[in-house]
């Protein structure tokens, strides 16, 4: 019994299998371009941006913070510490206080 179920059962396999010749064609490669925006930009201001340009592109890119709403001093001190407290931004303390005034005078509040 068990013998006729096995060759019962190759054989209905091999009907439902699709009858090939031994050759497949080979998948059709092609190339494809994409236009990626431009990521090198750096926050404008020369020397007063040095800071934040050394500690925060490795994460942001300068256009995402320039399009954060204006904050008040506080808050820009706020978010920076959070970077570095929650998100391990190896930002030196030292470079702390640039940075918030960099934001502050140019996404600050009035």
């Amino acid at each position: 019994m068990r013998h006729t179920v096995v060759v019962l059962g190759a054989a209905i396999a091999a009907l439902l299998m699709p009858a090939t010749d031994g050759h497949q064609l080979a998948p059709a490669i092609t190339s494809t371009t994409v236009e990626l925006p431009s990521g090198d930009a750096l926050f404008p201001g020369g020397a007063n941006a040095d800071a934040i340009n050394n500690n925060c592109l490795a994460c942001h890119s300068a256009d995402m913070v320039l399009n954060q709403p204006a904050l008040s001093r506080s808050a820009w001190d706020a978010e920076v510490h959070k970077m570095i407290k929650a998100y391990k931004a190896p930002i030196d303390e030292s470079d702390v206080s640039a940075i918030v005034d960099y934001l502050a005078s140019t996404k600050g509040t009035n």
